[in-house]
């Protein structure tokens, strides 16, 4: 790990593509983990638990990297779980990791306050799951984007189709009201459900080519996968798999696979109905809200995909650089 390493907690609702997103920032050499806290979202919440401790021993950091459990439901509203999508437990439908770890002793969004005052400017929160540990972590310091050093959100639908519902992403519409607070208090760079299908999908021949690895981190991704790809075959009728937060953990690690990005005003319905989640993006300046949000507008996808293979043939991300 360099000295100059990025130092990140990461927020998550462990399923299958956050395990890989794990993987990428434990592997790289730009980023220091420092603690993973567990959100509400894709799966019963112990589950995902078990999930974020079992991927942190893959990557040889269960010793070194604590899991916080946080928030158990949403701030206000009741979500559904997206077995449907990456199985029952979350990892394909199959593994159900009991590792036995300890949790740490502090609720998730205590634990992001706590390290944010001790170590102000210094921390980056990677944000992979329902925004509710945010949104409390802010009641109990108004101050908290002033103690970051920077937010990093996967999250949204910029002006395209969701994907739980046709107006909404699932991580802005299982919890809104945090969504709503998050992006209204934080300075945000986000990486929207857009993004992540135009330029972080792996077709039929790529998802191929990775099974002929024989690595632990390969068979990892093939287990985790298969619940996702029968899924995308049934739903869309395509094989493939999208990584919605491993890429935004590449771009925090290679910031120079954005290729475009603008800064505007975005919020999000709350409202319950056929606009939940809904994210309103300002593209146009047409309304008189504050434009601070950071917005990925096109990604590099072939070199995301190198970043990807070299981390499940168990060497650094940057190596596919």
């Amino acid at each position: 790990m360099s000295d100059d390493a990025r130092r990140v907690i990461v927020d998550t609702d462990t399923a299958g593509d956050d395990t890989q997103a794990l993987l990428l920032a434990a592997t790289s050499e730009r980023l220091d983990v420092e603690g993973v806290t567990i959100c509400t979202g894709n799966v019963e919440f112990n589950y995902m638990v078990e999930n974020a401790k079992y991927t942190l021993g893959l990557a040889g950091l269960a010793e070194d990297v604590t899991v916080y459990e946080g928030a158990r439901e949403p701030l206000v509203k009741s979500h559904e779980h997206a077995e449907h999508v990456h199985g029952e437990g979350g990892l394909g439908g199959e593994l159900f990791p009991d590792t036995g770890i300890p949790s740490g002793d502090q609720h998730g969004a205590d634990y992001i306050v706590e390290q944010a005052r001790e170590h102000p400017g210094e921390i980056t929160l990677v944000c992979i799951a329902p925004l509710t540990n945010v949104a409390l972590a802010l009641r109990k310091e108004p101050n908290l984007g002033e103690l970051l050093d920077e937010v990093w959100v996967m999250g949204g639908n910029v002006n395209c189709l969701g994907n739980i519902t046709p107006a909404a992403e699932f991580n802005f519409w299982a919890d809104p009201e945090a969504a709503k607070v998050a992006l209204r208090e934080l300075d945000v760079t986000l990486f929207d459900w857009g993004v992540t299908v135009r330029d972080t999908a792996f077709d039929a021949d790529t998802l191929a080519r990775f099974e002929e690895s024989d690595t632990e981190y390969a068979e990892f991704f093939e287990e985790i996968t298969q619940s996702v790809r029968e899924f995308n075959q049934e739903s869309f009728g395509e094989d493939m798999t999208t990584q919605p937060d491993a890429g935004l953990v590449a771009a925090l690690i290679a910031p120079d696979l954005i290729e475009a990005s603008g800064t505007y005003h975005v919020d999000v319905d709350e409202r319950e109905g056929l606009t939940r989640g809904y994210t309103s993006v300002d593209e146009n300046g047409v309304t008189d809200g504050e434009a601070r949000t950071r917005v990925i507008e096109s990604f590099d996808a072939e070199r995301f995909e190198s970043m990807f293979e070299a981390m499940l043939f168990e060497e650094s991300p940057e190596a596919g650089l």
